[in-house]
């Protein structure tokens, strides 16, 4: 009974269930009909099982999406500034094109994307597309308040907005960060920015920049780890990064700067390469900032590697007619020191450059080192071999706008047909560069028209070469002093450089016209003229004053890179005058007019590595002077002056020490009844004595009051004057050194002992002799005894110019030398 009873159930549950799957599948059917017109057309039938599966996803891909339709219309709506088809020609879909949901999003995105607009949105009605859109404002003005370190063009030049352009927030929020690295760059990390938006009507707005620029990052610390050879102290002397201190005031190495830690690390790869670390690598370099956003702490890590020195040194040449023997005469490096890498690569390139000017224009010097870790040491081979032969087609100038072609050719150690090496290439730009009259120098090389040709292309970024300077300054010489100047470095574009110069001073006035034409008629010749006036008031230390006007013709030449030459003609009028009633004979008979008419000349031989501050290699001078070419007087002079100069790189570690030696000697001799002026004598003191008066040592008069003769009692000169000497001789030892905890303020010390004699009396009419009655004027300080002296002294380029201070100490004098402890020279242009 109770299996009937479910049978019975099931039976009338399907009898239910049956007419509902029938409607179902009939509506089904009238859908698919609407959709598709071309369909079967419905037999009334319920579908049987077996064809269910061929027809479900029939049903599906008939399906149709919900905005098929085609947009008849876009209608625009809430522009006001921009223009309707300009919001048309931004947006994807097009009238035309169905209502397909991709084609809208790329629509709304690339609106989105022109930052003109603040609000988009996109609805349909009907076949139409409505776009509703809120316009960015336009930016009125931009406004930066609280700047003082970082000037308002400056901070302009970095923002993307401007006056009249569309305002957006993302524009805004780039800027601000843009100008949050602006202060980063001047070490105002804790510098905050805050943007202000100020609305104004029609759609405009002001945009403030509030800044509050915060103090200085400076650096707290400068840590070293895994040094073991160098301590912390001596690595700290290395890099250009400094800890903060109260000194570095005028510096900014104690100022965080990322590309300088980046440069630190260079120095010190090269400062350990310097010194045997051939292995030598900087780890990590990085900068830590504090908590509280005012202070840096910078770690260097390291490894240093083992130490290595030369062993063995040998030279392999490949180069016709030159032998490996002949060259080891080059070599200037030696057994068993450490391994420097920058003066292997020196030594290779001076032998190279021996080789080319021997007449191998392609030699090419390699060096090669062979590491031996056990013994830690290095066997160098220096490669001799002949690069790839090229030759100059083509030499281009570009850029050049003022200056004209050949100023720059002339200057080029090649030209058109020449051998080309990579050298060449680097001494050009060099040679450019020094001229002085462009920003930047570039020398590129392409293919010429055969494998073994190459083009040479100069391209020269011009500057301004004009110069005007006005200044002042003081010095124990001149006393206070004032100068003017104005100068053209390239006049016309000629290459002539030509310019006034002014002096006003306590004790000396001067102007002087110049004119120097680097290359006289187009050859190796430098010639020029200058026009001065010069008056030289000596109270301070003599009893006259002296005159000068007139002029000098300059010529020199160079025989090569080291030997050069110089001839000058000088035509003065002189004038001895304001001569004190109580001024020795001697002087009062130079007093009154002269005419010197000159022929000098000078040989000069000079390996310096640089002329302004040399820290390695000699220089020779030899001189003359012949006066007698008209006017009235007649001598012969002649002088020799040496300098060497010698680094202390490898004993202290450091490219500020050098060492000093000068020497220098002079000697004068009349000719034909000349007239002896004491101007024209050799004078010790000053700058070629310090610690003595300027003319402090040599022959002098004395001083006397009175004299009586014959119950007469005549009035005497009761003053000293310098009188000068025939024969000078100079010597001079000097060690220049940075300043402990000041050489980033830019000052560097010295010490130097100075040795010096000065004697030959030479004067118009000597009154030696008791028997010159009231004229005896005796003379003291005639001998060539040295004097010697010793100090300290120190450079300083300040904000406000150059100070040099000499500190000398006469260790070693005569009776009534004149002494001075402290020399000082102040100047500045500006």
């Amino acid at each position: 009974m109770p299996i009937l009873s479910s049978k019975r159930s099931a039976l009338l549950a399907s009898v239910c269930v049956v007419p509902l799957f029938w409607t179902a599948g009939a509506r089904a059917q009238d859908a698919g009909q609407e959709a598709a017109p071309d369909a079967p057309p419905a037999t009334g039938m319920a579908p049987s099982p077996e064809m269910m599966p061929e027809q479900q996803p029939e049903v599906e891909a008939i399906k149709p999406p919900p905005l098929a339709d085609p947009i008849e219309a876009v209608d625009i709506k809430g522009n006001d500034r921009i223009e309707t088809s300009t919001v048309l020609s931004y947006m994807v879909v097009q009238p035309g094109d169905r209502f397909d949901q991709d084609l809208l999003d790329r629509s709304l995105k690339t609106l989105y994307a022109t930052g003109l607009f603040k609000d988009v949105s996109m609805q349909r009605s009907g076949n139409v597309l409505v776009v509703h859109v809120v316009e960015n404002p336009i930016v009125n003005r931009i406004v930066f308040e609280g700047n003082h370190t970082a000037k308002d063009e400056d901070l302009t030049k970095v923002i993307s907005l401007r006056p009249r352009a569309v305002f957006s927030a993302k524009t805004i929020a780039a800027d601000r960060q843009k100008i949050l690295g602006v202060y980063a760059e001047k070490a105002r990390y804790a510098a905050t920015v805050t943007p202000q938006v100020i609305r104004l009507a029609h759609n405009r707005v002001d945009v403030i920049f509030r800044i509050n620029e915060g103090q200085k990052t400076l650096i707290r610390k400068v840590t070293f780890v895994g040094n073991r050879t160098f301590t912390s102290t001596r690595l700290a002397g290395i890099v250009s990064s400094k800890e903060t201190a109260w000194y570095r005031f005028f510096s900014s190495s104690d100022q965080y700067n990322p590309e300088r830690i980046k440069y630190d690390a260079e120095l010190l790869h090269r400062f350990y390469l310097k010194n045997g670390f051939v292995d030598f690598q900087v780890k990590n370099a990085t900068g830590e900032l504090s908590p509280d956003r005012k202070t840096f702490y910078i770690t260097y890590t390291m490894e240093e590697g083992p130490r290595y020195r030369l062993n063995k040194m040998d030279i392999r040449s490949s180069l016709r007619h030159v032998s490996a023997a002949s060259l080891h005469k080059y070599i200037s490096l030696f057994h068993n020191q450490w391994y420097d890498g920058s003066a292997i690569q020196h030594n290779a390139t001076a032998m190279q450059e021996i080789l080319q000017a021997k007449g191998y224009p392609f030699a090419m010097v390699h060096p090669e080192i062979a590491r031996n870790p056990e013994k830690r040491t290095v066997n160098l081979l220096f490669d001799v071999s002949e690069g790839p032969r090229m030759y100059v087609e083509r030499v281009d100038i570009n850029g050049n706008t003022i200056t004209e072609d050949k100023v720059i050719r002339r200057q080029l150690p090649m030209s058109e047909g020449d051998p080309y090496t990579p050298m060449d290439r680097k001494y050009s730009k060099a040679i450019l560069e020094d001229l002085g009259f462009f920003k930047t120098v570039s020398i590129d090389q392409t293919p010429g028209s055969s494998p073994d040709k190459v083009n040479i292309s100069a391209d020269v970024v011009e500057k301004p070469t004009g110069e005007f300077s006005l200044g002042g300054g003081y010095s124990t010489d001149a006393g206070v002093l004032g100068n003017i100047g104005l100068k053209q470095h390239n006049l016309l574009g000629t290459g002539i450089d030509a310019g006034f110069s002014g002096t006003a001073a306590y004790y000396e006035d001067q102007a002087d016209i110049s004119v120097t034409d680097p290359y006289f008629l187009n050859r190796n010749l430098v010639a020029g003229i200058d026009i001065y006036g010069i008056q030289n008031r000596y109270m301070t230390y003599q009893n006259y004053s002296e005159g000068r006007y007139g002029m000098t013709l300059r010529m020199g030449y160079s025989y090569n890179n080291h030997l050069s030459q110089s001839w000058s003609y000088t035509l003065t009028d002189r004038d001895v005058g304001d001569t004190w009633s109580d001024s020795s004979w001697y002087v009062l008979d130079q007093a009154g007019w002269s005419l010197l008419s000159q022929l000098s000349t000078t040989l000069t031989y000079d390996t310096r590595d640089r002329r302004s501050q040399p820290h390695s290699g000699y220089v020779v001078r030899i001189g003359g002077d012949f006066a007698g070419i008209g006017g009235n007087e007649r001598y012969v002079r002649g002088k020799i002056d040496a300098a060497y100069y010698l680094p202390l790189d490898n004993l202290m570690g450091n490219h500020d020490w050098t060492v000093e030696f000068k020497a220098g000697a002079g000697d004068i001799a009349n000719w034909g009844g000349g007239r002896s002026d004491i101007i024209d004598n050799f004078y010790l003191g000053g700058t070629s004595l310090r610690g003595f008066l300027d003319g402090g040592a040599g022959p002098r008069s004395m001083g006397i009051h009175s004299r009586t003769i014959d119950g007469v009692t005549y009035p005497m000169h009761s003053q000293e004057d310098f009188l000068g000497g025939r024969f000078l001789y100079t010597a001079s030892a000097q060690v220049d050194f940075p300043m402990p905890f000041a050489a980033d303020m830019g000052i560097k010390g010295r010490y130097f002992v100075d040795v010096g004699g000065l004697d030959g009396l030479r004067v118009r009419n000597r009154y030696t002799s008791p028997n010159d009655g009231y004229k005896y004027t005796p003379v003291y300080g005639d001998t060539l005894i040295p004097r010697v002296s010793t100090g300290v002294g120190f450079s300083w380029k300040s904000p406000f110019g150059l100070i040099n201070i000499d500190l000398g100490v006469p260790i070693i004098k005569q009776k009534h030398d004149r002494t001075q402890l402290l020399r000082f020279g102040f100047g500045q242009q500006f």
